[in-house]
C-alpha cells in the first residue's frame, strides 16, 4: 500500500482525534515508527491493521471511520491536493462521476506507483448510477461514500448514496442524483490553487 494512503489515515486520526489517539493506535498496531513516509510503499496488511486498531482504540464503527476518512480527504484544507485531483474530473457532479473510471490512471500520472482501486460507473437512468469498486483494501467503498458526499457538496449537488455491500472483493455503491444544482458549489479554478 502506498505511503500516501497510510499518511492520510495518520493525518485524519491526528486532526480528528489528536496525537494521543494516534500514539495509542500505533502501540496497538505494533508500528515501529508512528510517522509514515508519504512516498514509501508498505505492505497492505499494515494498512488493514491500522484501520482495525483505530476502530478498536477509538471505539467507532469501521464503516463510519472509513466514511469520515473519505470526507476528510476532500474537505480538510490540508488535503486540497486530493480535492484538486478530483475536481479535474469535470465542471459538474455528473461529469465528475463519469471521470471516476479514469481516476486510477489520473492518480498514477501524479504519483506513478500509487495504485487506487479500479472504479467502474454504470448509468441506470439519467439520475441513477452504480459504482463498482475493486480493491485490495476491503472497505474502500466506505471511503468512497465519504469522498462522494464531500464532492457532491463541493459541486453543490444533492445526492443519496447507499453502500451495496461486498462480494468476493467487489464493493458497490448506489448513487441517486436528486438535484444537480441544489446549492452553490465551492469555487474551483484550474490555474489557481483553490
Amino acid at each position: 500500500m502506498h505511503g500516501l494512503i497510510n499518511k492520510s489515515i495518520e493525518a485524519f486520526v491526528k486532526d480528528t482525534y489528536g496525537d494521543d489517539a494516534w500514539r495509542a493506535i500505533g502501540a496497538k498496531a505494533d508500528l515501529e515508527d508512528l510517522s509514515f513516509e508519504a512516498m514509501m510503499v508498505y505492505v497492505t496488511p499494515v494498512t488493514t491493521r491500522i484501520v482495525v486498531c483505530a476502530t478498536e482504540v477509538l471505539n467507532v464503527d469501521c464503516a463510519d471511520f472509513l466514511q469520515n476518512l473519505g470526507t476528510y480527504l476532500v474537505s480538510q484544507p490540508t488535503q486540497q491536493a486530493v480535492r484538486r485531483l478530483l475536481r479535474f474530473g469535470g465542471v459538474n457532479f455528473v461529469d465528475f462521476l463519469y471521470s471516476l473510471d479514469d481516476l486510477h490512471d489520473r492518480a498514477r500520472l501524479a504519483v506513478p506507483d500509487l495504485f487506487l482501486p479500479n472504479l467502474e460507473l454504470r448509468e441506470h437512468t439519467v439520475n441513477q448510477f452504480s459504482l463498482t469498486i475493486r480493491s485490495d483494501l476491503l472497505g474502500f467503498g466506505h471511503v468512497l461514500i465519504g469522498l462522494l458526499t464531500a464532492m457532491a457538496d463541493d459541486y453543490g449537488a444533492l445526492v443519496m448514496l447507499e453502500y451495496g455491500g461486498s462480494q468476493e472483493g467487489v464493493e458497490t455503491i448506489a448513487i441517486a442524483l436528486l438535484e444537480s444544482a441544489f446549492a452553490a458549489g465551492n469555487r474551483f479554478e484550474l490555474g489557481a490553487r483553490a
